[in-house]
């Protein structure tokens, strides 16, 4: 029998790497450790709108600190932020209070499968988090989900948004034309390459979106099966150049995924994907995030559309892009993405 295209990725996660991790997690892997990280900062769970939200909140100790609202994605967790807290605390002049919520259904946040659930919904809550923690108003990052949940704020609340920074742009958005208005060659080449991404690796969203729970079933049985599902996406959005070793210890992939086995949320955090395909970010005629928008863009990052097409939904005032990095910017680079949340808020923060 030949297994080739099982020791490799091309048909999914590596069957050697599986084994070789899967080996680690049950003879070397100590949790215990990723609790003392996650203790090592304030943990609070609130409760907003009848749900239970565990968030983390370090405050800046700078002589000038505004709050800064970090929002993750699947198949990450508030755990992929850690590594950002203290670049974004510890400036003397300049610094964020860091407040960086659980997802509902994510971590250890309640489980919520509820009609309604998606990423303006989570925006809501956010905006009461806000309130309940003092702040009149509020800067925003979000890559993944993070990032439609951002924007959704900023859309809703843009008396309360001091500025948006995003680091990948919702897989959904569909910006508003005008009449008489067409897309560019350059946007229309973007939205082919999209089409054709989703055709060739967009299967688990397209599932996620329509039949999770059918899923899951077996995600929630087996740790191996769902370490798989979810590890393929850490290989496959970073620039880890075939080598997942060498952009992420085992302890942190296996730390995320300890987290969802733990408290058995695979089937919540899918679900957001459901109730976001029932409500894409479809701009209208009024949609426009008015607040000043800091980009920035990985060049491994799943799919980035071309500016023009960005700036017909968001006021762009800052565009940075690297040569290296991918979708999980605040693990893999966390100095490159908190240098640029820093010089994005100094600039509108003068």
């Amino acid at each position: 029998m030949d297994l080739s295209n099982r020791t490799g990725w091309s048909t999914g996660s590596s069957l050697a790497y599986m084994k070789e991790l899967a080996a680690y997690w049950t003879d070397e892997f100590d949790w215990q450790k990723v609790e003392d990280q996650i203790n090592f900062y304030p943990n609070f769970l609130t409760e907003i709108d009848g749900k239970q939200i565990h968030f983390i909140h370090v405050k800046g100790k700078g002589r000038k600190s505004i709050p800064l609202l970090i929002t993750h994605g699947w198949p990450g967790s508030f755990l992929e932020m850690l590594k950002i807290i203290p670049l974004l605390t510890d400036h003397q002049d300049f610094s964020f209070d860091v407040i960086i919520p659980s997802l509902p259904g994510f971590g250890f946040s309640e489980k919520v499968t509820a009609t309604g659930c998606n990423s303006r919904y989570v925006a809501s809550l956010w905006y009461q988090l806000m309130q309940q923690l003092g702040y009149k108003q509020v800067g925003l990052q979000g890559g993944d989900i993070g990032a439609g949940v951002s924007t959704a704020f900023a859309l809703q609340y843009p008396e309360a948004t001091l500025g948006l920074m995003l680091n990948y742009i919702p897989g959904s958005y569909q910006p508003f034309l005008k009449e008489g208005e067409v897309f560019t060659a350059e946007e229309l080449t973007y939205k082919k390459y999209i089409a054709d991404w989703f055709a060739k690796e967009g299967a688990y969203a397209h599932l996620h979106s329509t039949k999770p729970l059918t899923l899951v079933y077996g995600l929630n049985d087996s740790p191996v099966g769902l370490c798989a599902w979810m590890l393929e996406k850490f290989y496959a959005w970073s620039d880890c150049n075939g080598n997942l070793d060498s952009i992420f210890t085992k302890d942190e992939l296996l730390g995320n995924i300890t987290l969802y086995w733990f408290t058995e949320t695979i089937h919540s955090s899918v679900y957001i994907y459901y109730e976001n395909s029932k409500s894409p970010l479809v701009f209208g005629k009024e949609d426009f995030v008015k607040c000043p928008v800091g980009i920035v863009k990985f060049p491994k990052e799943i799919s980035f559309p071309p500016r023009i097409y960005v700036e017909r939904g968001y006021n762009v005032t800052y565009w940075n892009e690297h040569q290296q990095g991918g979708h999980f910017a605040a693990l893999e680079q966390p100095e490159l993405l908190s240098k640029d949340i820093i010089r994005f808020f100094k600039q509108i923060n003068v």
